[in-house]
């Protein structure tokens, strides 16, 4: 199950460039799906996965949840783009995307579920790299639907709704891991709830073309390893694409990272305004959220009213500099707030329009999963890369200013690449 070479040309639909709009019953699917992957994804990465590296050691409790985070984003970069080469390969009368929409649900459910009871480190971390596997198995499953479905003149709207469905679900999964008043035991379960409910809909209602298994060359390992290399000298815009939204995660993670110690240190939150620094993230990341969802909806709308997606990503990663820059130079509670408010703004049109305009870079309409897979490590590696570079600059070379300065000027050149992109206005 790859794209490991082309198909031969067929006249079915399953390949085809969508003409009729997406209706609003299969996109209230795709939104829920992504509502119940991200509170699977989150509610256990703010909180269930702490206090259960707490159980395990108090002593040891960050190099325990430094080792199974680290798994799980390791297995992340390399099971979307796996699974979005299975899912273009597949050729089931159901579909291509919802067999493994299903596959990875169940997949992270039941890991879910059994992390509750992981009697030790090595299982929690091996539980965990499940559940990071079955999530990102239907997540890739379910992005590769969306330029199936959706016509290019629908898919910033869609593209923005499915944003909101991520941002909710990463809520929902810090409303879980509240409600569960530290039994981390019974928010792996809730969690795991909310998964599998979030697919019911897609699974029992999305139209799905099935592919022709004579649409489907013969598997070849070298061809299917040697397809997730995508040249950049021929396709040069979708190697724009994935370079911009990597700078552009790369500073947005900087922003985030270490804003429970900046609260701490710099802003001294405690003292000035009696706020405990680690509400003062969760009032911070809801007016984020907050503004996320509300600008990825307007912003998708807009750049499909406006058939242009550029000036909005070139103009969304300005906004998110703003921010970095504001929440830098104000080290100061309403600084913070103001800052949070900006950065919303900005990642939510973001998120929207630039999902939009990658879908209309991929190389390949038989190749849709995989090559959204190779984007998606967009998102996962700045998870990695972002502590890297964000450390010297907090320890060496002048504080949270200089960080901060420094994710603007790396997110602004996400802005700047986004010029070289030929093919979308």
């Amino acid at each position: 199950m790859s794209a490991d070479a082309s198909p031969q040309p067929v006249p079915q639909s399953a390949l085809a460039e969508p003409v009729e709009r997406a209706g609003p019953l299969w996109i209230t699917g795709l939104v829920l799906v992504n509502v119940g992957i991200n509170a699977a994804f989150f509610g256990p990465i703010q909180v269930l996965l702490g206090l259960q590296a707490q159980a395990f050691d108090p002593g040891q409790k960050e190099a325990i949840l430094a080792l199974i985070t680290g798994a799980g984003a390791g297995v992340s970069l390399v099971a979307n783009p796996l699974f979005g080469a299975f899912s273009d390969r597949t050729w089931s009368r159901f579909g291509r995307r919802r067999p493994w929409v299903l596959i990875g649900a169940l997949l992270g459910t039941v890991a879910l579920v059994a992390l509750a009871g992981a009697p030790n480190v090595a299982a929690a971390t091996a539980l965990w790299c499940l559940v990071q596997l079955g999530a990102n198995g239907a997540y890739a499953a379910i992005t590769a639907a969306v330029p199936d479905r959706a016509p290019v003149e629908q898919r910033g709207t869609v593209g923005g709704l499915a944003a909101m469905g991520q941002t909710a679900g990463i809520l929902l999964g810090a409303v879980i891991a509240a409600v569960v008043s530290g039994n981390f035991a019974l928010g792996y379960v809730i969690c795991g709830v909310a998964l599998m409910v979030g697919v019911v809909l897609y699974l029992t209602t999305a139209a799905d073309d099935p592919l022709p298994r004579t649409a489907v060359p013969p598997f070849s390992l070298g061809r299917f390893l040697a397809g997730f290399w995508v040249n950049p000298a021929r396709y040069p815009d979708f190697a724009w694409a994935w370079i911009t939204r990597l700078l552009v995660n790369v500073g947005n993670h900087m922003v985030t990272l270490y804003l429970l110690f900046f609260l701490t240190d710099a802003v001294r939150l405690k003292q000035t305004e009696g706020i405990d620094p680690a509400t003062g993230v969760l009032i911070l990341t809801g007016l984020y959220a907050v503004f996320v969802i509300i600008t990825s909806v307007i912003g998708g709308k807009l750049s499909d009213r406006m058939g242009r997606r550029k000036p909005l990503v070139i103009g969304s990663s300005v906004i998110i500099a703003i921010a970095s820059l504001t929440i830098g130079f104000f080290p100061m509670w309403p600084g913070a707030i103001v800052g949070a408010c900006i950065l919303g703004i900005g990642f939510g049109t973001y998120l929207a329009v630039d999902f939009a305009l990658i879908t209309q870079v991929l190389p390949k309409a038989s190749d849709r999963g995989r090559d959204l897979g190779v984007i998606n490590i967009a998102n996962s590696l700045p998870q990695v890369i972002a502590p890297l570079i964000a450390y010297p600059f907090v320890a060496y070379w002048g504080g949270y200013i200089s960080l901060y300065v420094a994710a603007a000027v790396i997110g602004l050149l996400g802005a700047v690449f986004v010029t070289r992109i030929r093919s979308v206005e």
